[in-house]
This record gives structure tokens, sequence and C-alpha cells, in this order.
């Protein structure tokens, strides 16, 4: 492959043109909003999102590309063709339903026969498709993109964390007992600092999101730097559903802390707790997705996620 043929295909890469446009959505806002005035105070008299009305011309936009496609491309067979959840479902589901087990081993095959073997960015198909198997699964709403915020990669290696320091004079002591401390203290503060400001601000929630908290790369986001504070804020504390890929076993945990760094090869980091649930007191890296929860009521607790008592029960068949 000739050098412009790598150039070509890099320019070509779906998630980079993601963030590119995304980019330049926020640029372009912020101009508008500098430039005419008067126009931003008219769309929020009017209760109108200039963000949301974006997302409604691009629905409406891929809605035509993607029909235009269907008549005007022919069928290939090297495009993954992905099984709709509720066949997957009614294919593993027995008459008195799955045991637990049973239910693991689903998810992995089906988590199997979609994901590639190397952890990386998924196409918006293979999210989507994720998104209806998780819900069948465990009940729970997760989104690949949530309010228009995106990781870089759902898929990735998550590596085992230290405890946080929750408030000023916190020591490992107060973290619980036995295997639970092993990992011991970070050395530092976390990306947002101390989980609460002194050790009587500490509530059971707050208890709750530094003994099942997850790490994501928030640093190597495209505009990280530039939309500070807002992603600060909204990343702080929030829900993500953490699966691993190869035993089925999942969490819902609270972004507590930002990294790791590329060079370790790790996309994610989860608490003691979170790791030794997910694969054991030995697990210390492995494949997992991570999708945020959509819980804007607040309803979805931390730790471990429990299976759906029946799989069929909760399948949505549009």
């Amino acid at each position: 492959m000739t050098t412009a043929q790598k150039r070509k295909k890099e320019n070509l890469n779906p998630e980079a043109i993601r963030q590119k446009l995304k980019l330049r959505h926020f640029e372009v806002k912020r101009a508008l909003s500098e430039k005419y005035p008067h126009v931003d105070k008219y769309f929020q008299d009017k209760n109108l999102n200039l963000g949301k009305i974006r997302e409604h011309s691009a629905k409406l936009i891929g809605s035509g590309l993607v029909a235009s496609s269907l008549f005007l491309l022919p069928p290939t067979d090297n495009l993954k063709q992905l099984p709709l959840p509720h066949e997957l479902v009614e294919k593993f589901r027995g008459e008195k339903g799955l045991m637990k087990n049973e239910k693991e081993e689903f998810l992995v095959a089906t988590l199997n026969s979609v994901l590639p073997d190397k952890p990386g960015p998924l196409s918006y198909s293979e999210e989507k498709f994720l998104e209806q198997i998780f819900q069948n699964v465990f009940g729970i709403v997760s989104r690949a993109s949530l309010e228009s915020e995106h990781l870089n990669t759902t898929y990735g290696f998550i590596g085992a964390e230290q405890h946080l320091r929750r408030f000023p004079g916190d020591t490992l002591s107060y973290h619980g007992e036995g295997t639970a401390l092993k990992e011991g203290m970070a050395p530092g503060l976390s990306a947002w600092g101390y989980i609460a400001p002194s050790q009587k601000d500490m509530s059971e929630d707050l208890e709750e999101v530094e003994k099942w908290y997850a790490v994501v790369q928030t640093l190597y986001l495209p505009d990280w730097n530039t939309r500070q504070p807002y992603l600060k804020d909204w990343y702080k504390h929030r829900k993500v559903l953490i699966v691993n890929t190869r035993n089925g076993k999942a969490v819902v945990a609270a972004v507590a802390d930002s990294g790791p760094a590329a060079w370790t090869g790790k996309q994610f980091g989860g608490s003691p707790e979170v790791m030794d649930y997910l694969g054991g007191e030995k697990y210390k890296k492995g494949k997992v997705v991570v999708f945020f929860v959509d819980d804007p009521e607040n309803k979805v607790s931390l730790g471990p996620v429990e299976y759906s008592e029946n799989l069929s029960s909760v399948i949505s068949y549009h």
C-alpha cells in the first residue's frame, strides 16, 4: 500500500470523521452565539437546542443515505451480517428459561460472534446491536453514545486500579478488609480530586462511587481541552456498564478518574471491587465493552449486574 493510499484510508476512518464533525459542530455553535447573540436568545426563548436540531437533521440525512445505499450498492459478502437480538435470545432460551450460567454462556457466545479479536473502536451497527443485547440480557438501557458524547473506543482492555482517597485524611483501613485492600491506595488524587470534601460529607452514595468506580480516557478525547469544564462535569461520576467479554459478568460503575495512559495498552480501569467481580482476585487485565448507562432518573444502582429473569420478557422487536 502506497503512502497516498494509507493517507486516504486514514482520512476515511469513520471515527476520525465523526470526531472532526463533532469539533466543527461546537465551533460553529459557539461562533453563532458570539456573532449573533439575538439569534441564540431566540432559540433559547423557543426552547430550541441547536445541538438537537443537528442530531435530528443528521438522522434524516443518515436515513436518506442508508436508503440510497440499499438501492444503489450491490450486496457484498464482506459486510458482517448481524442477527436480530430476539432471534439470538429465542435460539438460546429453553422451555423453562435459562439458568444464570447459561445466560452468561449466551452472552459470551453473542459477543464472540460480534466483536473482533483485537479490541478497538466498533462500528455504529455493532454498537447498536450490543445496546439491544445488553438491554435484553440485563434489563438496563445503555448507550455507546449518550447526549452526543462518545468515548474514543467502547471496546478495549481494562486494568486493575487502586483505591481512591475519598476525603482528606482517608486511609486504606477505611476501605474494607481482606482481598479488597490488596491493591492499596493510589498515591495521588483522582482527576476530580477527593470524592467528598470531608469525612462528614461522605454519604452512602459516595462510598458506592469509590467502591465501584471506573477509569476512562477522557484526557484523550479530541475536544477535551476545548470543551472544559463542561466535559469534566459531564463525565464526573457518570454511570457506565462494563461487560467482561470472556465470562459475561457485568458491573455498573461510576467514572471517578481519568486514564489509563496510552502507553499501558489499556483503555479502561476498574476499582479493586470492580475487577474482583468481573474476573476474580487474579483478574488484572481483560477485554471489556463499556457503554454509558442511560439513567436520567438515577434508578440504576452501582455494583454487580444481575441477568434478567426471563430474557424474552424484555425483548424489543423494533
